[in-house]
């Protein structure tokens, strides 16, 4: 399909238009108008009723990125001014300068185009270019010789544009205004006395120029004439109109066209010089060399803004005779605007049973080129694909299949498919589904719940087997549908409780009371949530009434005498999914003025505080029990502790090095052996024998020196036995809690048989943790002697026993 426009883009309709844009409105405003002036009464003139303009969204729309000149008061159906319009900034020097703008209302859609005929006002006074005009005329110029003018211009047209020129009264210059074909007014100079240098060298001279608007303004320029001698002969150029045509693209410094004026003079008064006297628009994009007369490009071109420039140059002597030439340089179109889509309305949901053809949005399609370059195709291209899977669905499930096309050949043509990473709920979509990279065709991993993500998008790849591979991407929409999984959660009466939840209603309650209400939530969605509240049985049939949606249970009529004192109600809670679920719930209300009043409380308040009096004393006595056998336990273990024997050790003496004998644990990379003793130190709260107690070392026997160990189990549990085959692994000591940091408390010693290096023995804590702090911080070794010291003290209610390597 092809679109066409003529001065705007033209509109694309997606599916079939049921309304059509209307005719157009035209109004007839001045420029310069003030903000908020009324251009005219829109409503009616559309014959829309002004108070469906707001529910249809009635507004203005423009074109790309201008301004909002007028705006539409929905209050009162104006079209009123909304910004300064200025006619030059907007139409330059068209003869016909007119503002299109596009109403648009919903509902139903309608496009009325509306056309702002601005009309020129006389707000511009004519301007010189220059301030002065220099001129050099030689004494010998002959009377009736003519000395062209610059132009003034105006930027305002018709009646409003340049009408008329005056000139000082003077003694030799009289001024002569001509009409050019254009309709354009120029002037020149006429000597109507012979110039004489020696009676007068300059002469000062003022131009006004006049336009014709009301009121009438005016603008002026000094001519400074300075009288020389012969200088007959003025500029010629070789055409009067020069043309030139050249491609908007063309680049900085393109060489447009070169002019050319001789003078048959000699001399200074031959020497020619090129300037630019006007260019037509608002950009200056040409250069003119004053040399040799080049036109070059200095601007860049936009045949979208200004399609062809008008160009007078003057050729100027050395004394300042001057001729002019016009050169007009046509600019054309290059397709260098990529079509532009914009929305003017879309329907944002569409009923599932609107008929075929209904229009659903309206596309507007600009191409700021022309002719042939501003023809586009539209054309609606699918990259997203709708999935709609059910939840609770079975993994493994089909949900779809995606193809995609290569023209290629061979494994440039071969197509992979993969799903792009990304989450869904913080969880990786590769847990969810699946494509086989051949087929294309996507899997479900898992079941789907609605209630914890109702849709999620997947972008699936399709790539080709190419060198380099190339790919294309398409959006997967999955859209969950709900089923009716989740029965009725009733929230009051709390269900679960062991006692029933008791209502206390007055006698005097009339029909129409609120006596309760039953609170029940649906963790489905749609008609699945939607809940309604039944009576399915009552004591007194007729009495009580519930809300159907509400669930507000209310006295259908006064309470009588025959009424029973308990009234017991089952509530049914239904949703409305297919099939129903329901769950039920039971009330319990007593109808009485005072509960003192009801025989059933008084003894259910007697028996609840005779077995909370029960309760309580069997935990006391359970508690005391406790408590004594704990202090017995206390007792007697301190007091075997006491009678137990122990060996004295005095920490100010040497232990003999023999005492602790090597124990090589593994080999290191270096050739190094290395030994580890384990300790395990238990702390005592009143020890008043000495500060350590050692009762076995790992082996009382040494290894030989030339056995060789390795890292096995067998092998270290064999070389810390003893000849029975009893292994011995720890040394234990005690130590009185509130030491003294620093203090010594046992030296380590290893034997190495090696010599030199290989048989120094360097000691050192394995690293590990006593109550989450390092073992560095409660002991420390010295690294030659093997003395252990204490770093901190100790406290036995903190920890009572430790470990050190």
């Amino acid at each position: 399909m092809e679109c066409n426009g003529s001065f705007y883009a033209a509109f694309v309709f997606c599916i079939v238009i049921l309304q059509s844009a209307c005719g157009d409105i035209s109004y007839s405003i001045p420029e310069e108008i003030k903000q908020g002036t009324i251009i005219g009464n829109i409503a009616g003139d559309l014959g829309v009723d002004v108070r469906t303009l707001s529910t249809r969204k009635a507004r203005i729309d423009v074109e790309r990125n201008r301004k909002r000149y007028c705006e539409i008061n929905i209050s009162k159906g104006e079209l009123v001014v909304a910004d300064r319009m200025d006619r030059e900034s907007l139409c330059g020097k068209k003869a016909s300068c007119i503002l299109k703008l596009e109403v648009v209302l919903e509902n139903p859609l309608e496009l009325h185009r509306v056309s702002l005929h601005i009309q020129d006002i006389n707000d511009n006074e004519p301007m010189f270019k220059k301030e002065v005009i220099k001129m050099e005329i030689q004494e010998s110029t002959v009377k009736g010789a003519r000395f062209s003018l610059d132009e003034a211009h105006d930027s305002d047209i018709g009646e409003n544009a340049v009408k008329s020129y005056s000139l000082q009264i003077n003694d030799h210059f009289v001024l002569n205004v001509d009409t050019k074909s254009d309709g354009r007014k120029y002037c020149e100079l006429v000597l109507e006395k012979e110039l004489d240098r020696e009676s007068q060298q300059e002469i000062h001279l003022v131009l006004s120029a006049l336009d014709g608007g009301s009121p009438q303004r005016s603008g002026t320029v000094a001519i400074h004439v300075t009288v020389l001698d012969a200088n007959d002969n003025a500029p010629v150029f070789s055409d009067d109109l020069y043309k030139a045509s050249l491609p908007e693209d063309s680049p900085l410094g393109a060489v447009v066209v070169t002019v050319s004026a001789s003078d048959t003079d000699e001399g200074l008064h031959g020497e020619v010089v090129y300037e630019l006297d006007h260019v037509s628009g608002d950009r200056n994009v040409f250069s003119l060399d004053r040399k040799t007369g080049e036109v070059r490009v200095i601007g860049h071109l936009d045949y979208e803004e200004e399609s062809s420039y008008e160009i007078r140059i003057s050729a100027k002597d050395g004394l300042g005779l001057a001729s002019y030439a016009t050169l007009m340089v046509d600019v054309t179109d290059v397709n260098d605007n990529a079509p532009e889509i914009f929305l003017k309305s879309l329907t944002d949901s569409i009923p599932e049973n609107v008929p075929p053809g209904t229009q659903v949005g309206i596309f507007n399609v600009q191409d700021a080129d022309s002719d042939h370059n501003r023809h586009v195709r539209c054309y609606i291209q699918q990259n997203t694909y709708s999935v709609y899977v059910t939840e609770n669905n079975k993994p493994g499930s089909s949900l779809c299949s995606v193809s995609a096309r290569d023209p290629d050949l061979r494994q440039n043509g071969t197509i992979i498919y993969s799903i792009l990473p990304g989450e869904v709920n913080g969880v990786p979509l590769s847990s969810y589904l699946t494509v086989n990279g051949d087929t294309g065709a996507i899997q479900a991993l898992r079941s789907f719940d609605y209630e914890q993500f109702r849709s999620f998008n997947v972008q699936v790849m399709a790539r080709d087997n190419g060198s380099p591979p190339l790919t294309s991407n398409v959006t997967l929409c999955v859209f969950i549908s709900d089923v009716n999984d989740h029965s009725p959660q009733i929230l009051y009466p709390t269900p679960g409780i062991s006692s029933p939840m008791t209502e206390l209603i007055p006698k005097s309650a009339s029909g129409g009371s609120l006596v309760s209400k039953v609170i029940a939530v649906d963790s489905d969605s749609g008609q699945n949530a939607w809940l309604s509240f039944h009576i399915i049985k009552s004591t007194e049939p007729g009495l009580f009434v519930i809300g159907l949606h509400s669930g507000e249970i209310r006295m259908q009529r006064d309470v009588s005498e025959q009424d029973s004192t308990k009234q017991n109600l089952i509530v049914a809670v239904k949703d409305n999914g297919q099939p129903p679920l329901s769950a039920t719930c039971s009330m319990y209300l007593l109808i009485s003025d005072n509960l003192a009043e009801v025989p059933e409380l008084k003894d259910m308040a007697h028996e609840d505080g005779s077995t909370l009096t029960s309760y309580l004393i069997v935990a006391l006595v359970s508690v005391c029990t406790f408590f004594f056998t704990f202090i017995i336990i206390i007792l007697g273990v301190r007091y075997c502790r006491r009678r137990k024997p122990m060996p004295l050790f005095d920490s100010a003496v040497a232990i003999p090095s023999a005492y602790f004998p090597p124990s090589y644990g593994e080999v290191d990379v270096t050739g190094t052996l290395r030994s580890a003793c384990n300790y395990d130190g238990y702390l005592t709260t009143g020890s008043r024998t000495s500060d350590f107690k050692f009762v076995s070392s790992y082996n009382q026997n040494t290894l030989p020196a030339d056995q060789t160990l390795v890292k096995s189990a067998a092998d270290f549990d064999e070389a810390f036995s003893d000849p029975d085959g009893s292994p011995q692994r720890s040394y234990n000591a005690y130590i009185e809690e509130n030491n003294t940091a620093g203090q010594s408390l046992c030296s380590v010693a290893a034997q190495d048989p090696d010599w030199r290096q290989n048989g120094t023995v360097i000691y050192s804590l394995l690293a590990g943790k006593v109550n989450g702090s390092p073992v560095s911080s409660y002991l420390s070794v010295h690294g030659d002697t093997g003395v252990i010291q204490s770093v901190r003290s100790f406290d036995y209610e903190q920890f009572k026993s430790f470990k050190v390597y």
